[in-house]
């Protein structure tokens, strides 16, 4: 059973970016992981703490990652930002976007 993607409206803007920077095959491969079962190990996941308690990254590439919610219930996962880790992280808090 696969579960559903969702995207927050920075991570749309963030795929753009992913395309011209040559990353959206690898963004593609992690979203396909992410429908198939969100907690699929490996690729890694880290889960994130602080004002992202909840929230898990995985990386792109060594600067950029995929930061998104799982909400089992609904088997959805929200996909949050898809750029740098710390503008992700920097972004998300100045937002209030999380958990």
């Amino acid at each position: 059973m696969s579960w559903n993607i969702v995207y927050a409206k920075p991570a749309l803007k963030d795929a753009k970016k992913l395309s011209s920077a040559g990353l959206r095959p690898k963004a593609e491969e992690l979203l396909k992981i992410l429908s198939a079962d969100p907690y699929k190990n490996p690729p890694a996941f880290e889960k994130l703490i602080g004002d992202l308690d909840g929230a898990y990254s995985r990386r792109i590439n060594i600067q950029h990652r995929l930061v998104y919610e799982v909400f089992a219930a609904e088997k959805t996962v929200r996909v949050l930002r898809m750029w740098p880790h710390y503008e992700s992280r920097k972004w998300l808090e100045q937002h209030g976007v999380g958990p």
